[in-house]
């Protein structure tokens, strides 16, 4: 079994340590926001639509109702703050791909892979308006993807890309010794600041004329759908027409979707900014989005103010399947991501992180989104994102309210949004099913990328594990 180059180049464990010395376990997004309050929800009250969740699959499905119809009542129910879950707290790459990419895409709906592409495309340029028409604050900057290869035989999966560059043109980008070559998707991604597009999308959606409620949790979800559908919260309740389900990596209100996905944690570090001489020694000068090409990825960008964000490459499952603030802190993950950031850039010694954190993904066995209905129709839901819902939620919205709507749409006629992913196993399988795959992830990782047979048959039957 070979090593990685993680491995092969370690920093020394004194820089390290120095780099975390000081570092809060915080969001650095939502520490760098001023959040506005909104009220919970006290006594009853009726709307035409009820959407529960306020990060952004809610808050998009509340711009695109009002947007759709005016007139509408709309009512938005947050269980704690406005984007402060997944939404606030993950890496702002706002992606095209509504699919997690070619090869699940292609593997699972080959013929209609090429217009789900079209598609996400379409989603992504319309977020880019919607940013531009409500003059949106969010430090938006289309500036694509680089994927890079930091092993050998990394460079054949990316020889065959579009925007493929060599050794040489690769570093002339981003300045790392680690890069072999890479890919650059100049137009699929965008960067965003997360925390700022949840909460500006909060404040379109008020100016529109949606009720938002925090610290408003829904704890149960009443009617059969021959009539409205109560939302019964501690303190008050909900009697909608339609009621749009958007609460993801929390349990779904829904029991038939309580297997659909598993929370798996995420970790990220955040840098100071960078002094210019410091950029001057990375380059970086067009700001690409980078995630190298490892079934174990990492994930790393710019700033506004010039700070890098370095992320990914742990993904972690934990029993039962909770979501807990325990979880976020990991300190063995984040010394990883320290010395896999100090692999990168050999030349930052020195840069210390200021922040920590981590959040729960929403994870679905096909690595995407899933969408449905019940109760006659009148409950919608969208989840399982799997890490695209900075973009694919805006295109979610979109395909919950056709769904309510009762319309047969190309959106919601694509083999994608009508088929269901597969549900995982009750713990104690889901667990020891999650780990075992994660190891053989990471065997791969160290065997030249070669899939064991146990990952093969995953694949197989449509239950292949991703990061």
């Amino acid at each position: 079994m070979g090593t990685t180059v993680f491995e092969r180049r370690r920093p020394a464990q004194s820089v390290i340590d120095e780099s975390l010395r000081d570092t809060a376990l915080s969001v650095f997004w939502l520490d760098d926001v001023a959040r506005p309050q909104h009220p919970s929800l006290q006594g009853e009250v009726t709307a035409d639509l009820a959407i529960v969740g306020g990060g952004y699959a809610g808050l998009w499905t509340a711009v695109r109702a009002k947007e759709r119809d005016p007139g509408r009542r709309i009512v938005l129910l947050e269980a704690s703050r406005v984007a402060w879950a997944a939404s606030g707290r993950n890496g702002g790459f706002c992606e095209h791909s509504l699919t997690h990419g070619y090869e699940n895409g292609m593997n699972r709906w080959p013929d209609e892979f090429e217009r789900l592409e079209e598609l996400g495309l379409e989603n992504l340029d319309g977020i880019e308006q919607t940013v531009e028409r409500y003059d949106m604050q969010v430090d938006f900057e289309r500036t694509g993807e680089l994927a890079v290869a930091v092993e050998p035989h990394q460079v054949e999966w990316l020889r065959g890309e579009e925007g493929f560059l060599g050794r040489e043109a690769v570093q002339a980008e981003v300045h790392s010794d680690t890069f072999l070559a890479g890919a650059w998707d100049r137009n699929g991604t965008a960067l965003v600041h997360p925390a700022k597009l949840g909460l500006e999308l909060a404040r379109v959606a008020v100016e529109l004329g949606v009720e938002i409620y925090e610290r408003t949790i829904v704890r149960e979800v009443r009617g059969d759908g021959s009539g409205p559908i109560v939302l019964v919260t501690p303190e008050g309740r909900v009697r909608a027409d339609a009621v749009a389900l958007a609460t993801n990596v929390f349990p779904s209100l829904l029991k038939r979707n309580r297997l659909m996905t598993v929370p798996v944690y995420d970790y990220v570090l955040m840098t100071e900014p960078l002094s210019d001489e410091q950029l001057d020694s990375i380059g970086w000068s067009n700001r690409q989005g980078l995630a190298d090409s490892a079934n174990q990825f990492h994930y790393y960008r710019l700033t506004a103010d010039n700070r890098i964000l370095f992320g990914g490459y742990d993904a972690i499952y934990h029993f039962g399947g909770k979501v807990r603030p325990a979880y976020e802190d990991r300190r063995e993950s984040h010394r990883k991501l320290a010395s896999h950031f100090f692999t990168t850039f050999p030349q930052l010694e020195g840069l210390r992180f200021t922040h920590r954190w981590a959040g729960a993904i929403d994870s679905s066995s096909r690595f995407c989104a899933f969408f449905g209905t019940a109760r006659k129709g009148r409950v919608t839901y969208a989840t399982g994102f799997t890490g695209l819902g900075v973009g694919a939620a805006r295109f979610a919205a979109d395909v919950m309210l056709d769904k309510l709507a009762g319309v047969d749409t190309e959106r919601t006629e694509l083999k994608m949004v009508r088929e269901k992913p597969i549900p995982f196993p009750p713990e104690p399988a889901a667990s020891i099913g999650v780990n075992l795959v994660r190891a053989a992830m990471n065997q791969a990782d160290h065997n030249e990328g070669k899939r064991n047979l146990f990952l093969k048959a995953l694949d197989a039957v449509g239950m292949g594990f991703d990061s």
